[in-house]
């Protein structure tokens, strides 16, 4: 569309780019609604999600519980929600130790090079010779079955690829005219890296932050359904899974209700780290 003559068109801010991408508002549309309902779980009207009554066990979905009721007559609909708080408390701490450690390790690596970029990046290449999700089911295996084990074990094994990754920004971060403004004036190296690059390199690392979300995610849900994560009574998804197997004949929805709630989570924060991506990348509007 032609603009008014000796005037430029404005070019689409970063929000209205995102407003513009279907994917991206649903995708903050399912994120806020699981945070908000988890936040809001001990203040809605449910039973205590670990309350056995084995009267009620395998109870079909009524209008006292919506979902029904698991193998030991616990409300699932109440499983799930309180469910919902474990998952994005252990996901997103272990998504914030795995950035922490990214970070540090990438830029030391990417800004000082030479031997410290050579002794990180050998541990790197040695942690990514291991498929992840194995080699997390042995940390977690040796550190012993906890929620709290679980998010050790994942962020020992996930931040090496982030660490490459963050490594090649600073790299490139680093030749650019704001770094050498700084070294001029007499900033340290310390300031350079934490006020100068960082900031700079803040976009992609808020897109892996969000993208991993999804990923760790599943992570711990797998852990959980292998026995190693969350034990009896916990509310949580990966172990809810694990106890609906025997019943997934008698009583699918027991299986159903948490998948489905990990699906959706995880397909909200692609969608949401999709839409965080293309928000940020301007070279898509000229």
């Amino acid at each position: 569309m032609e603009g008014i003559p000796g005037q430029t068109a404005r070019r689409p801010s970063a929000l209205d780019r995102m407003r513009q991408d279907p994917g991206a508002i649903l995708g903050f549309i399912i994120v806020a609604a699981a945070i908000l309902t988890a936040f809001l779980a001990p203040w809605l009207p449910l039973n205590d999600p670990t309350d056995l009554n084995l009267d009620n066990r395998l109870l079909p979905p009524s209008a006292e519980f919506l979902l029904g009721t698991d193998h030991l007559g616990r409300d699932e609909l109440s499983r799930i929600i309180f469910g919902a708080r474990f998952t994005l408390l252990m996901a997103g701490s272990t998504v914030a130790i795995i950035m922490l450690i990214a970070l540090v390790v990438g830029s030391l690596s990417g800004y000082y090079g030479g031997w410290i970029d050579i002794s990180l990046m050998l541990v790197v290449d040695l942690l990514l010779a291991f498929p992840s999700l194995i080699l997390g089911v042995a940390v977690a295996g040796i550190l012993g079955p906890s929620l709290i084990n679980v998010m050790i074990a994942v962020s020992i094994v996930w931040w090496a690829s982030h660490a490459r990754v963050i490594r090649g920004m600073v790299l490139a971060a680093r030749q650019r005219e704001y770094v050498e403004a700084a070294r001029a004036i007499g900033a340290s190296d310390r300031r350079i890296v934490v006020f100068h690059i960082s900031r700079n390199i803040l976009g992609p690392f808020v897109v892996l932050a969000t993208l991993d979300m999804g990923w760790i995610i599943l992570g711990i849900a797998g852990l959980s359904f292998l026995g190693l994560g969350a034990q009896p009574p916990t509310p949580e998804w990966g172990a809810m899974l694990n106890d609906s197997r025997s019943y997934m004949q008698t009583s699918p929805l027991l299986l159903l209700a948490p998948g489905s709630a990990i699906f959706l989570l995880v397909l909200g924060f692609n969608l949401l780290g999709d839409g965080i991506r293309d928000m940020l990348d301007t070279t898509t509007y000229r």
